[in-house]
């Protein structure tokens, strides 16, 4: 689903539970990234990409891992809508008013699927 948002998958797609996305395509670097996903209580790490002629503070891009979905019982329609908050935050990372109402959706979602006890 990220790359129908214009996103691009290191490796092309996910073989395994981790995931490397280019964010230059989107003009911000993984700092940033790291930040808005946060504000919004999605965890990834800044991550730099192949190649990646940025600096390590500012690296491209950012690293997805998907323990935390399948653990709480999560489908493929709710990892795209992961992927589609991932979107919104990114796009919005620069309007703190619009973080919180994706925070406030990504707590709602989540209530959906509690963690196990």
């Amino acid at each position: 689903r990220l790359t129908e948002h214009g996103y691009r998958i290191v490796s092309g797609g996910t073989d395994n539970h981790l995931m490397l996305v280019d964010l230059r395509p989107a003009g911000i670097d993984g700092s940033i990234a790291q930040h808005a996903l946060d504000e919004c209580g999605i965890t990834v790490n800044k991550n730099s990409i192949p190649f990646d002629t940025a600096g390590p503070f500012k690296p491209s891009g950012i690293r997805i891992g998907t323990p935390a979905v399948t653990t709480r019982g999560m489908k493929v329609a709710d990892v795209e809508k992961v992927a589609d908050f991932i979107h919104a935050a990114l796009a919005n990372h620069d309007d703190d008013a619009k973080l919180a109402e994706i925070r406030e959706k990504v707590y709602a979602f989540n209530r959906e699927f509690p963690l196990p006890e």
